[in-house]
C-alpha cells in the first residue's frame, strides 16, 4: 500500500482535502534510502471511512494517537496503515510488564573500544521522523512510560542520561494500542494518556468481515465468504454476551483457516486449528465447535469453497 494507498483512501471516500494534504506531507518529508525500506505494506486494509478520517486528520495536526478497543478490532491493521498512507518508516514496540526504559529509548553497549549508545526503537522513530507503535501500551510499567512524556507533549524532546537530548522529528508520530480485555493490563497513567488523542475503535462490521476476506482470497465463493463472516460475527455475539470469552474471536485465525482451505486442509479441520482449538476449555470448545457445525457440514471439501 506503499504507493496505491491514496487510491485507497479515495475509493474508501475519505475526503479530498485530507488525501491532498497527505500527498503534501510524504512529498514535504523525504526518506533516506535506509529507512524507505521500513515503510510498510500492509497485508490488510482497514475498512471505516470516518476512523480514517479521524487519524488522518489528528496526526497531520502533529497529534499523537490512542488507539482503544476490543479484539478484533483494527487497531493494529489501522495503524500500520496510517504509517503506509504517511509514507513513514515504522517501528513496532511491543510494550509488556517488564518493559523498562532501556529498552525503549536504548542502553550502553561497547563497540569500537568505546562505551556507545545502542539506540532503541522509540529513539530511531524520534531521530528519524518513523512512526512508533506503542503496542499494548496498558500492559507496561507507568514508571517505564515517563520517559516518554516530554517525548509526547509539546516539548517533544528525549533527554538521554549521559548523552545528548534529542529533538523528535517535525514528522514523528506514535500510535498507542490498548485492550482492557487482555490479562495483565492495567488502567492508563492519566499524563500519559492526555498526550494522546483517542479514539475508540468500533466493531467491525460484518459486510467489512467480508469485504477483508474477499479482498485477501479473491477465490474464495461469495457464499462462503458470507459464511465465515456470519461465523465470525456469531462468535463475536456469544463473546460479547458473556457465553464464551475471546479466545475464539481471532481474525487472524479465521484468515489463516482460510489460507488452509485453499491448501487442501477440510474447512472444518482449518476452523478446528485457526479458532476452535484457541479454546482451552472444554465446554467452550464444544460451543464453538456447535457453531462451526451449524454452517459448515463435516464432509465438505476444500475445493467446493472457491471458484
Amino acid at each position: 500500500m506503499k504507493e496505491n494507498s491514496l487510491e485507497f483512501l479515495r475509493a474508501e471516500g475519505i475526503s479530498e482535502r485530507l488525501i491532498e494534504e497527505l500527498r503534501a506531507f510524504r512529498s514535504y518529508y523525504h526518506l533516506d534510502e535506509a529507512e524507505a525500506v521500513r515503510v510498510p505494506e500492509p497485508l490488510y486494509p482497514y475498512y471505516g471511512r470516518e476512523v480514517w478520517e479521524e487519524a488522518i486528520g489528528a496526526l497531520l495536526a502533529g497529534e499523537h494517537l490512542l488507539l482503544s478497543g476490543g479484539k478484533a478490532s483494527g487497531k493494529n491493521v489501522l495503524a500500520e496503515g496510517l504509517a503506509a498512507a504517511f509514507g513513514r518508516p515504522l517501528w513496532d514496540i511491543s510494550l509488556y510488564v517488564n518493559a523498562d526504559a532501556a529498552s525503549l529509548i536504548g542502553t550502553d553497549t561497547f563497540r569500537d573500544g568505546a562505551v556507545q549508545l545502542r539506540k532503541g526503537p522509540v529513539l530511531r522513530a524520534a531521530e528519524c521522523g518513523g512512526f512508533g507503535i506503542l503496542d499494548e501500551i496498558n500492559m507496561a510499567k507507568n514508571e517505564s512510560l515517563a520517559v516518554l512524556h516530554a517525548a509526547l507533549d509539546f516539548r517533544r524532546v528525549i533527554d538521554i542520561p549521559g548523552y545528548e537530548r534529542v529533538c523528535l522529528h517535525e514528522a514523528t508520530r506514535f500510535i498507542g494500542t490498548m485492550n482492557y480485555g487482555y490479562a495483565g493490563t492495567r488502567e492508563l497513567n492519566e499524563a500519559l494518556a492526555s498526550r494522546f488523542l483517542v479514539i475508540q475503535m468500533p466493531v467491525i462490521p460484518l459486510a467489512d468481515v467480508k469485504r477483508l476476506l474477499s479482498g485477501k482470497y479473491p477465490n474464495l465463493r461469495p457464499e462462503y465468504a458470507t459464511q465465515f463472516a456470519e461465523l465470525f460475527d456469531e462468535i463475536r455475539k456469544k463473546s460479547e454476551g458473556g457465553e464464551i470469552t475471546s479466545r475464539a474471536l481471532d481474525l487472524r485465525g479465521l484468515i489463516a483457516s482460510i489460507g488452509m482451505m485453499e491448501r487442501g486442509l477440510s474447512p472444518v479441520r482449518a476452523l478446528r486449528l485457526g479458532i476452535v482449538n484457541k479454546c482451552f476449555d472444554s465446554y467452550e470448545q464444544t460451543l464453538v465447535s456447535d457453531l462451526v457445525a451449524t454452517r459448515l457440514p463435516e464432509s465438505l471439501e476444500a475445493g467446493r469453497v472457491f471458484a
